[in-house]
């Protein structure tokens, strides 16, 4: 049996999933296939040169230096196959995308045959994804005095890969699609029960609307209904792509609904068309720019205001709504591009203009946004090897500056690490600013993804600007299954060559690791004014400004050390009061986000902003308890404002847990993680000698809105809860409703417990483990009346709870521990009423492996409480997860219920919970 005969076996094996072909990027297989071209009595031969064309995987895969070398030798008739003709041959190249592509088509430009080389150079024009390897090529071609070379050199100067693209249609006629009622969670476009399919496009396609074949038909009834017209999907009453950036949802909408990227590339579609009643989440709009698609906030339903300007209510207190505007599945729209309005017919609907602002309508023409950025880097090579001022191709950066106005923190930080922005000139928020990046983030369901994405774009090796970046195993920790096995040592290996420190070692020389990826960030992230970009949405550090990026915009940071954004406004959050010693820091995050609301109106002034949180006194580990949670209140990130003392404190901590990585031989021959010691040493001299004190915003920085938390108002542990019987199924499962203990009255049944995931850290652990002996003390004896899942979020604090002495413990009153040398092969269904010590990661919380049974009502320390994302619904229940603190969530599996006040405040005596008092000095300059 040979390579071609197993695939042509997995293709049957598809056909009986309704898949076509698995695109190819293996060079032997590839190889195998041209053997089989050449031989013109093949069997197997008009087959292969389908597979030839039509489905090889572009950029820097194999099988891509395999395809651009054959048909390198097609064009200087070193071989001839009458179905591929030379020029049909460079048409092949033009669509390849970089890497090897690049090579061939630079090979054919600088050599002797002059009709080659013209026509080589001519695709060459047309190609943005070229690296320093190949524009140096180009830059000695042209000292040598060869004229393609500059015939080249002037194209890339005047953008003519750009400009020559055809302009976007004046009118985009689309029929809308409402997808669902309320705030639509990522999780329902790809979700992450499905994410090891997230590398085979067509496969985890199947997977749209949580593989609703209903819905599925229905949009393909409304496809064939209007052929000529682009589906809309609508998320009515909510805003659409809340959750997580995740660029598996994008494609999977672009897949259905989307324009074909290239003939020859199959499942790779672009420019789909997305939409919320209250827009799309910031950083899953990030991603549909990604695609050149394009992200509508249509403001179809409107708050009710009485006579005063004030917002009237119902008798829940909520605001009344009214539809100015119906969108119902079917509506036939227009989106005129030219002046930036949605239309209904002749009847104009909304202005859209945010829609298409110059730089997203850049996007849109080259059909995302790498295009665009390496195009523009391309612009800037030719300019300055011609010795030229850079035409104005692109349409130039908004650059904001008010004068006599401070700068808030996320301003700071901008301005300090802005690229190609006009010398001396200050920026504010709107200003749209290229930034270097310090720290990059990958986690491992999306982490093929961005290896994917890295191939397509050429790129080979991690760039030099970048201080550090890391490839983390945490959200397939929980089962080693077989899917893990085949796509984790892959992933790791790819990303370790590519120069990433990676949580498993390819050669096998330390001990895997499954950290929570935000963990293990919020550790290597050494620097106050640093830039970082993850792939995930709970990127957002305690030190720094954070972003969760979707898996192309990671590659893209990975690939240039570049990140393009415009400053976000930000909104000041401070505190005043004192906390109850009975309450943990986990409930003034909750309260945070219910007295915002209570201030605003229901009205969410974070959605979409910084949230500027004057944290003052707690260290890295507590503070990013509440970092974290700002992707629940929608904000496109936080930035944490702390006294020097206590940014000292946290880079101790930070640089002991690099060094035992270092010890664990994790560190790379460029000795990365060694720089980052070095770094967080000389910051902390900095600080310690008031040479550059930590980051502070000035005092006469304007700010969205302030927020002021009245730490006194909370006087008992507060949940958020998913109100899943709400009869607005619009306010179903958003973040929004935080209610305090005493609503449940003690009464309501918990079924599963769930401790861990990326917002506890070492201090819960160390809670737990107290309050279990504070328990067994009461009673005699810890009777669990419902299970207990506790899954640290790093070995680490494994570690140092096993040399302080909590571990043993936990060991005590556990009915499972996890083992490493024989970690779990299959996902857990059924939970005794038991602690179980699971594996660090992020299990529970990420929904992919394990989750409670369905119709359980789960009372959690996690960040996610969206429909069926912990837990699925039953026949007879609607499934439940509930967001607590680490003292609710373990009483409430000891008594099998919520607790009472008072049962809570007798577990936690004498327990040590997360202390918080604001800071009493001046955290402005």
């Amino acid at each position: 049996m040979n390579i071609y005969n197993d695939y042509i076996k997995e293709i049957e094996e598809r056909k009986a999933l309704g898949l076509h072909p698995k695109p190819i990027d293996g060079a032997e297989l590839l190889s195998k296939i041209i053997e089989q071209i050449k031989d013109l009595d093949n069997e197997y031969r008009e087959d292969s040169l389908n597979f030839f064309i039509y489905n090889v995987l572009p950029g820097t895969t194999s099988a891509a230096g395999v395809k651009a070398k054959f048909l390198k030798e097609i064009i200087l008739g070193e071989t001839v196959v009458k179905e591929i003709t030379p020029t049909f041959a460079f048409e092949q190249l033009s669509h390849m995308k970089g890497g090897p592509s690049v090579e061939v088509l630079l090979d054919l430009a600088l050599g002797d045959n002059i009709e080659i080389a013209k026509e080589a150079a001519a695709v060459l024009k047309t190609q943005v994804f070229l690296y320093e390897a190949d524009t140096a090529r180009l830059e000695e071609a042209l000292k040598n005095g060869s004229e393609i070379a500059k015939d080249i050199i002037e194209s890339y100067a005047k953008a003519e890969f750009f400009t020559k693209l055809p302009e976007i249609d004046e009118e985009i006629q689309v029929v809308t699609y409402i997808a669902g009622i309320g705030d639509i969670s990522t999780d329902l476009l790809s979700p992450g029960g499905d994410a090891h399919s997230r590398s085979d496009r067509e496969l985890h396609g199947q997977c749209l609307f949580e593989h609703n074949k209903d819905m599925q038909n229905e949009l393909l009834a409304l496809k064939e209904k209007h052929p000529d017209k682009r589906v809309m999907l609508i998320a009515e009453k909510g805003t659409m792509g809340v959750g997580s950036s995740r660029m598996s949802g994008v494609n999977n909408v672009a897949l259905w609904t989307g324009i074909e990227s290239s003939p020859y590339v199959p499942f790779i579609n672009i420019a789909p068309v997305i939409a919320g009643t209250n827009g799309i989440s910031p950083i899953f709009l990030t991603t549909v720019g990604v695609t050149g698609g394009i992200g509508l906030d249509l403001k179809n339903w409107v708050k009710q205001k009485d006579a005063d300007g004030n917002t009237i209510v119902d008798e829940d207190g909520e605001p009344i709504l009214k539809e100015t505007y119906s969108v119902k599945t079917g509506t036939v729209l227009t989106i005129n591009t030219k002046e930036k309005k949605l239309y209904n017919g002749d009847k104009e609907l909304k202005d859209i203009s945010a829609a298409f602002t110059p730089q997203k309508m850049e996007f849109m023409k080259a059909g995302g946004s790498y295009a665009v950025v390496f195009g523009k880097k391309l612009q800037t090579f030719a300019a300055k090897t011609l010795g030229i001022e850079v035409p104005q191709v692109y349409a130039p950066s908004k650059e904001i500056t008010v004068e006599g106005q401070g700068l808030t923190a996320v301003e700071k930080i901008f301005n300090k690490n802005a690229v190609g922005t006009t010398p001396g000139k200050t920026l504010h928020a709107g200003s749209d600013v290229r930034v270097e990046v310090n720290i990059v983030g990958s986690q491992d369901t999306t982490g093929l993804m961005t290896s994917q994405e890295l191939e397509m774009m050429a790129a080979t090796v991690i760039s030099p600007i970048v201080d550090g970046a890391y490839q983390s195993g945490c959200h397939t920790a929980s089962v080693w299954d077989d899917k893990s096995k085949a796509n984790i040592p892959r992933l790791m290996q790819f990303m370790n060559d590519f120069g990433l420190i990676t949580g498993r070692d390819p050669k096998g020389n330390y001990f895997p690791m499954t950290d929570v990826i935000h963990k293990v960030l919020n550790d290597i992230t050494v620097g106050d004014w640093d830039i970082i970009i993850g792939g995930d949405s709970h990127t957002r550090m305690s030190k720094g400004v954070a972003f969760g990026a979707d898996s192309g915009t990671v590659a893209l940071a990975l690939a240039t050390g570049e990140a393009t954004m415009p400053i976000p406004e930000s909104v000041k959050v401070t505190f005043k009061g004192e906390m109850k010693p009975y309450m943990d820091f986990r409930d003034v995050v909750h309260a945070t986000q219910q007295q915002m609301l209570k201030q605003f109106g229901g009205e969410n002034v974070f959605q979409g902003r910084i949230i500027e949180v004057h944290i003052g006194t707690l260290t890295a580990d507590q503070a990013f308890t509440f970092t974290d949670w700002t992707a629940e209140m929608k904000a496109k990130a936080s930035i944490c404002i702390s006294e020097d003392e206590t940014l000292i404190e946290s880079l101790e901590i930070a640089k002991g847990r690099i060094q035992i990585m270092i010890e664990k031989g994790m560190d790379n021959k460029k000795q990365v993680l060694q720089g980052l010691v070095d770094k967080a040493n000389t910051r902390i001299t900095e600080l310690k000698t008031g040479i550059k004190p930590s980051l502070r915003p000035d005092a006469n920085a304007k700010y969205h809105a302030e927020v002021i938390i009245d730490l006194d108002e909370i006087v008992e542990p507060m949940i958020a809860d998913p109100d899943v019987n709400n009869e607005d199924v619009s306010k179903r499962y958003t973040h929004d409703t935080i209610r305090p203990l005493s609503y449940y009255g003690g009464t309501k049944k918990v079924d599963l417990g769930f401790v861990g995931s990326c917002m506890v850290h070492k201090g819960d652990m160390k809670i737990l483990a107290q309050m279990l002996k504070n328990i067994e003390a009461q009673k005699g004896k810890v009777e669990f009346n419902a299970p207990l899942v506790v899954a640290p979020p790093t070995y680490n604090i494994v570690d140092e709870l096993k040399e302080e002495g909590d571990w043993e413990v936990l060991q005590k009153y556990s009915g499972f521990e996890f083992d490493d040398s024989a970690p779990k092969g299959l996902a857990r269904t059924k939970y005794e009423n038991m602690l179980y010590l699971e594996r660090p990661g992020c299990n529970l919380c990420m929904g992919n492996q394990e989750k409670a049974e369905p119709g359980d009502t789960v009372m959690a320390t996690s960040t996610r409480l969206f429909q069926g994302r912990v837990v699925k619904d039953s026949g007879e229940k609607k499934g439940e997860s509930l967001l607590s603190s680490t003292p609710v969530v373990v009483l409430s599996t000891v008594l099998g219920r919520t607790p009472t006040l008072e049962e809570y405040e007798a577990a936690v005596e004498g327990i040590v919970l997360t202390k918080f008092k604001p800071s009493q000095k001046q955290l402005v300059r």
